[in-house]
């Protein structure tokens, strides 16, 4: 087997089992690891650390497959797809309904770096986002095969992730049945069209679980604003929640139309709701500018920040937005604001959120801090998983 050598002192991020070793960390390698190759990792006195997918053009150089000496082979994949699968059982041993819609492997927290797998009813939409991932796809889905048997396994590996790992984007069925045009899932009472062939991720952001039930515990009798609305998640849940009217917003005509199917889904009158087309920035200051004002806004926007060098302006993108958000809101209204974006901290981003309350003068309290529903899992040696930040605020 082929070896990368570290630099002295860089093993210690893999004994603490951090899957990661970025291209600076490395010293040498003995012969020259194929696309996606399994590697063993060594330190700088060549004693062994790990086991690891060779990435010749990302940054990250590899991503660890195991601490352990053994064989990287189909049992390897059997095991770490079917110990993903048991702790998603595991997780909704009280509501097993949510086993039907939910993430059954979330990448390097589960053990299987770039490896991305989804459960929409009966069929498993995956994403293969790494070297190692688009090297072992076979063994990875022949496992899921295995363990689920799904109708059918769908692939949507069209992010720009895979470009960074100098891969092509690919979509269509892997194998099985071809999923349906929609496939409704049930949610929290509330049912949903998911377009797992071409919508945003795999098709639904299942990862706002939690905090579209949080919404729509605290919707009642109010008139709420979601902003970025997709499909409108967030808006169906506060309508289903009691709220007197919701107001969608987001740039794409098809996601609305796709919101008004799923309004009607759920015998939502059309008296209590309207989709609003437009850049949520200016259509808000538009909103600003008429005096209108809400009882509960979501602000849940796209990725802002996909590089470091791109931090600084996706800061001011957050601060803009929630600076519209507290503007808009009634006294005594509530705002859940999010960001998804990995290199965005926690406390970096509460401290955004305070500024933009300080420069519209308001004041707010943090009911609770959001985050990703259980299933999307975060391994306590791997933080990078936390991706999605969010706050519950009640504005004064």
């Amino acid at each position: 087997m082929k070896k990368i050598v570290l630099k002295p002192g860089r093993e210690k991020s893999l004994q603490r089992r951090h899957p990661w070793i970025f291209s600076g960390a490395i010293a040498k390698k003995t012969g020259e690891p194929d696309f996606g190759e399994t590697v063993e990792i060594c330190s700088s006195e060549g004693t062994f650390q790990a086991l690891g997918a060779w990435s010749p053009r990302s940054q990250i150089s590899v991503r660890v497959w195991s601490s352990e000496k053994r064989e990287i082979d189909r049992g390897f994949f059997l095991e770490r797809v079917r110990e993903a699968v048991r702790a998603r059982e595991r997780m909704f041993t009280e509501c097993p309904l949510q086993l039907a819609a939910c993430r059954l492997i979330a990448a390097e927290s589960d053990g299987l770096p770039g490896v991305i797998a989804d459960r929409y009813g009966d069929f498993i939409i995956c994403q293969f986002l790494s070297a190692g991932a688009e090297a072992r796809r076979a063994e990875i889905v022949e496992s899921l095969n295995e363990i689920c048997a799904p109708a059918g396994i769908f692939e949507r590996s069209d992010v720009s992730v895979r470009r960074k790992e100098g891969l092509d984007d690919r979509a269509g069925l892997i194998c099985g049945q071809e999923p349906p045009e929609m496939i409704v899932i049930q949610e929290n009472g509330v049912q949903f069209d998911v377009n797992v062939r071409s919508g945003h991720k795999t098709g639904f952001y299942l990862d706002q679980r939690d905090n579209r039930k949080a919404v729509m515990a605290h919707a009642a009798g109010r008139k709420v604003l979601n902003c970025f609305s997709y499909t409108g998640g967030f808006g169906v849940a506060a309508a289903a929640g009691g709220a007197e009217f919701v107001t969608n917003l987001d740039s794409s005509e098809a996601a609305l139309a796709l919101s008004n199917e799923i309004m009607n889904l759920n015998g939502i009158s059309p008296d209590r709701y309207a989709n609003v087309e437009g850049d949520a920035f200016k259509v808000l200051r538009e909103f600003r500018e008429e005096g209108r004002k809400f009882d509960l806004i979501v602000l849940d926007p796209p990725k802002f920040i996909e590089s470091q060098q791109q931090l600084h302006r996706g800061c001011r993108g957050y601060k803009d937005i929630n600076l519209l958000g507290f503007q808009l809101l009634n006294p005594g209204g509530m705002l859940y604001t999010f960001s998804c974006s990995g290199l965005m901290d926690s406390h970096l981003f509460q401290k955004i959120v305070a500024d933009a309350a300080l420069d519209a003068g308001r004041e707010a309290l943090i009911v609770k801090w959001l985050t990703q529903a259980p299933d999307h899992a975060v391994s306590l040696n791997f933080p990078e998983g936390l991706y999605l930040k969010g706050l519950q605020l009640q504005v004064r």
